[in-house]
């Protein structure tokens, strides 16, 4: 005979074979997105969550050295760019999903579970009491801290210009200095006497500062605004 017979028994148990073989199949599949569904939300939950004096037990042989910032680093960006450093729980905006991932992979290849998230950006990204590009970190210790990811748009170029004259007082005076003797340039000579002098020059340079000034500290006390070392690490508003 040309043609072997077929065994319907066989084929009945190689089919059930297959059957079950996929059933386990998705399974295992299910049971590691179940398992993978759980660690997101582990995550989502620390990261809403925010602890104090976490230092996570990283294996330093597998850290990227040039991610590692020590505080006082991030403080002078801070100060510098006028951002701030605090807990992710005050971050306001949604975590992405690369970020989330990034997350879960050093969780596997450190074999530990990440704790103390914090986070740099703008003031404005924080949902701070009064009670455009934000950086993710974990403790590592000895005021040292891990840089896992960062997402959204750089910072515009010139806000480091910007921030500056908020880095301390004197700044901010000599800005405003600055600024009224501008003004004071631009005021037509004549404007107040028939002949322009030095002493009505700085008469009026002195007019323009008082102005200026009294603007700057109104808007400085009506929106409660402080300096930027005050505000780098601080969860209010009106700091």
């Amino acid at each position: 005979m040309l043609f072997k017979r077929t065994n319907i028994e066989e084929k009945l148990s190689l089919l059930t074979q297959k059957e079950e073989a996929q059933v386990n199949l998705i399974k295992n599949v299910y049971a590691l997105l179940q398992k993978d569904s759980e660690n997101e939300e582990r995550i989502h939950q620390k990261l809403a969550g925010g602890q104090k004096g976490i230092a996570n037990n990283f294996d330093f042989d597998l850290l990227e050295t040039n991610k590692i910032y020590h505080i006082d680093q991030i403080k002078q960006i801070c100060i510098d760019y006028r951002l701030r450093f605090l807990d992710s729980k005050y971050f306001k905006g949604e975590i992405p999903q690369e970020g989330i991932s990034r997350i879960k992979a050093l969780e596997r290849s450190h074999r530990i579970s990440i704790e103390g998230f914090k986070i740099i950006a703008p003031s404005k990204l924080f949902r701070l009491e009064d009670k455009d590009d934000p950086l993710l970190f974990a403790p590592i210790g000895n005021d040292y801290f891990y840089l896992i990811h960062r997402w959204g748009n750089d910072l515009h170029p010139l806000r480091k210009v910007f921030a500056w004259p908020f880095k301390n007082i004197v700044n901010l005076t000599a800005i405003v200095l600055m600024i009224a003797y501008l003004i004071t340039l631009m005021v037509p000579e004549g404007l107040f006497s028939k002949s322009s002098s030095q002493a009505e020059f700085w008469i009026v340079y002195f007019f323009m500062f008082k102005s200026i000034a009294s603007v700057v500290i109104f808007y400085g006390f009506a929106l409660g605004k402080n300096f930027n070392p005050a505000i780098w690490n601080s969860k209010y508003f009106n700091a």
